[in-house]
């Protein structure tokens, strides 16, 4: 077994409209020694507008990631897919990784016309180090510590719990820097807490995770808020419909017998409270789970034979658990569809096997006839991401009427508001006033930027020969 740890370095946080622009991993053995590394960074994509607050951050000038040099993003997407691939099967590892990075790297591999998930592939697992660390840190005697910020709460910020713990291994928010100061994270918990590591490799894999919560009678669930482990003893009550991957529990500190005779109204307002009943757990995002005869003792808010009737009244009562899952489901039920490509990945559907066999032609094929697979993709979001790809790739592919079209839609996508990515006037607005607050700018990104932001904002204004149409300054 290998392991993979990895990270990304991103031009703002929004899955699907911003975009990776340096990815970074390492591969070790089972014993976490380093057999291999790989790093690569890609140009700016024609569409993305960097968040300025991401710039900050990771310190890349925007005349950095427009230098033509640089490999485009769908060359470094295939690169990360081949490495990534060759380096299989394993576990993937990353901080803050599921909901992040993992995000942004799926939304990667959908938008360049390849299947999105594979860190969760048959034979691979994937898991998040942020987990493990606060899990180590609940422990009775932790091996590591967590840093407390100015304001006196805990911070779990990768670079704060590096330098809390005597790790200073390079700059913070660099992919490799962050990836090997992940991988540090782990040897150390490895080493000085065995059995917080074994459970979490165990249930990094997701076929694991459901047979686990399908067969135990009751088992804990830790959440980590605010940096602090909150363990609850439950129980499965089912999965609720269209949702393979989803599970929801019961916390038995709770006696669900107490609302069996309730209306629905009250039932639903007993599980959606704050502090409610219902936990809900997905197994392909390796949830905190232990069993609860491995567990200590401090984790016990109620006895285990109290909690052993409620779990064996739950089973007994499938009735109750539908009417709680219902309660719990049916208000998110009615949510609408997405608008947007960019935030479909998750709609349900995927492409179908002529799609499928499509898309690996299409990787295979001169931009010629790229063009033509692109045309007789199916799926919608297949064919604009496709599309996309030519005009990025492969320009002298459309005849003059596609290119001016094309040339249109990118401008305004960069000047008007939709509800979609960040926009030129927006960006510009969000770094005059972070340069009028005299927040931090010591390379000159923000300056830098700024400059180029006019420069383009006028000439993508000129070329529509209008304004652009805004409405209100997006938050920060």
């Amino acid at each position: 077994m290998s392991f993979v740890f990895y990270d990304t370095e991103t031009t703002g946080l929004k899955p699907g409209f911003d975009q990776i622009v340096q990815f970074a991993a390492i591969r070790t053995d089972a014993y976490l020694v380093e057999l291999d590394r790989f790093e690569i960074r890609c140009r700016l994509q024609p569409h993305v507008i960097p968040h300025p607050s991401a710039l900050r951050a990771n310190r890349i000038s925007i005349a950095r990631l427009t230098e033509a040099s640089q490999p485009s993003h769908y060359e470094m997407v295939c690169a990360i897919r081949r490495r990534l691939a060759a380096w299989g099967p394993g576990i993937f590892i990353g901080y803050n990784s599921i909901r992040f990075d993992e995000e942004m790297l799926r939304h990667a591999f959908f938008q360049s016309l390849f299947p999105a998930y594979l860190t969760s592939a048959p034979g691979n697992g994937r898991t998040d180090a942020m987990n493990l660390l606060l899990a180590a840190c609940a422990e009775p005697e932790p091996c590591l510590t967590l840093p407390i910020d100015p304001t006196g709460r805990t911070t779990f910020r990768l670079e704060a719990v590096a330098e809390a713990n005597g790790l200073t291994l390079g700059p913070a928010h660099d992919a490799l820097v962050d990836a090997a100061t992940t991988l540090e994270l782990c040897r150390r918990i490895r080493t000085s807490a065995p059995d917080v590591w074994h459970r979490f490799i165990r249930f990094s894999n997701k076929a694991v995770v459901r047979d686990f919560v399908e067969t135990e009678e009751m088992f804990f669930l830790t959440r980590f808020f605010g940096g602090e482990a909150n363990h609850s003893l439950v129980a499965r009550l089912g999965s609720p419909a269209g949702d393979a991957n989803g599970h929801l529990c019961w916390d038995l500190a709770q006696d669900p017998a107490l609302l069996d005779d309730a209306l629905a109204d009250a039932l639903t307002e007993a599980v959606l409270r704050k502090g409610g009943p219902v936990k809900r757990l997905r197994t392909n995002a390796a949830p905190a789970l232990c069993a609860s005869w491995e567990a200590p003792d401090a984790w016990f808010g109620i006895d285990a034979a109290t909690a052993e009737g409620r779990a064996a009244w739950l089973r007994e009562n499938p009735g109750f658990c539908g009417r709680a899952m219902s309660a719990y489901s049916d208000p998110w039920a009615d949510t609408p569809p997405a608008v947007h490509p960019e935030q479909q990945l998750y709609n349900g559907v995927f492409p179908g096997p002529s799609d499928e066999a499509l898309m690996v032609d299409f990787h295979e094929e001169g931009k010629r006839r790229r063009l033509e697979i692109v045309e007789r993709l199916e799926d919608s979001r297949a064919k604009v991401f496709g599309r996309r790809l030519i005009y990025c790739e492969h320009r002298s592919a459309l005849n003059e009427t596609e290119r001016s079209e094309a040339d249109i839609a990118l401008a305004e996508s960069l000047v008007d508001e939709r509800g979609a990515g960040l926009t030129l006037p927006q960006a510009l607005i969000l770094v005059e006033e972070a340069l009028a607050a005299g927040g931090e700018d010591p390379d000159g990104v923000l300056a830098e930027y700024q400059v180029w932001l006019k420069a383009r904002l006028a000439r993508t204004v000129a070329f529509l020969g209008r304004p652009p149409v805004t409405s209100v300054a997006p938050a920060v």
